[in-house]
């Protein structure tokens, strides 16, 4: 699906179809065309009215690509992805928006629904001004709607992160690990598209493109800030992920020694008191203790106690317990 905004006599209007005197140079309308859902029926109006290389082209209509930036012949070919919320995912994911910036005119290209992009959309049309900036600064402002939505699903990420610190070491009981690893695997996921998205805004920032101004190259080191932050809030909660789950693996391990201890102890009182009973329990005559026939099962019972009791007292005597 394809939408066509047009700023021309002070005006930013929804048209349905595009001029290509729009396009000439020195032509004074700012054009924005967004493509929906890309198919190979848009692949001639990339191609042929606007003049894009084959090769972005391409890249443009492929589901998704990693972030980049590439320098074309009269237009600059940018890759960026825009988080999706966690309403529409179990986990974060993004989808990636292609921009292509001509002097005059914007092309932005995504394969399913982008929230900055039909915000500014919106914008446009109430302010008319915005297209009229030119189509770097309309393209400065989808950036910057795109970045403000990692916000929300980094939040989400260290609310999840402090439930789990708090189960690890309060209720150590449980078994958080498949919890750990899952949130391990989701921060690795934004840390994975955040690191190229921040080096491609970088390259935006540093004016290393002639279709960037000076002005805009300042509005997009704010950018980069901003995805400056988030990578290091995503490294920061690896390395807090990475403690949390030594941690826990640290407490099943005490755990399992403290139990093992426990039964230990058991099995070293158990060994001279079973010893004591197969001894007894033997088929032939044995040497009786004092009294008679039954007063030896209460002997038998009393040497066994105070061997128990004797043994427990030496373990604590040497801290064993």
């Amino acid at each position: 699906m394809r939408s066509i905004l047009v700023h021309a006599n002070g005006v930013t209007r929804r048209v349905d179809s595009l001029d290509p005197a729009w396009l000439a140079p020195g032509a004074p309308e700012r054009v924005w065309v967004n493509i929906d859902g890309p198919t190979e029926e848009d692949r001639p109006l990339l191609q042929e009215t606007f003049g894009f290389h084959d090769l972005a082209v391409e890249d443009a209509l492929a589901a998704i690509h990693h972030p980049k930036i590439e320098s074309y012949n009269g237009f600059l070919y940018v890759i960026l992805h825009e988080m999706v919320p966690f309403e529409e995912l179990s986990g974060p994911g993004t989808r990636d928006v292609d921009f292509f910036v001509t002097a005059n005119a914007l092309v932005t290209v995504h394969t399913a629904r982008s929230a900055a992009i039909e915000a500014q959309q919106a914008v446009c049309l109430r302010h008319h001004l915005v297209l009229a900036e030119g189509p770097v600064a309309l393209m400065h402002r989808i950036v910057d709607d795109m970045v403000d939505a990692y916000q929300p699903v980094v939040d989400v990420l260290e609310a999840r992160l402090e439930a789990l610190e708090k189960v690890v070491f309060e209720d150590p009981s449980t078994d958080p690990l498949r919890a750990i690893l899952s949130l391990k695997r989701d921060v690795a996921a934004l840390r994975r598209v955040a690191v190229p998205e921040r080096d491609v805004v970088s390259r935006l920032a540093r004016r290393e493109f002639a279709e960037i101004p000076e002005p805009i190259a300042y509005r997009f080191r704010d950018v980069y800030d901003h995805l400056v932050r988030l990578t290091e809030e995503s490294a920061f909660f690896h390395d807090r992920l990475t403690g949390l789950l030594d941690a826990h693996l640290s407490t099943q391990s005490n755990r399992m020694n403290q139990v093992m201890k426990v039964l230990t102890v058991i099995a070293t009182i158990f060994m001279p008191l079973t010893v004591l009973t197969g001894l007894y329990g033997m088929n032939v005559p044995l040497p009786h203790l004092p009294g008679g026939e039954a007063a030896q099962f209460w002997w038998v019972m009393a040497i066994m106690g105070t061997l128990g009791g004797v043994m427990l007292w030496v373990f604590r005597r040497m801290r064993w317990l």
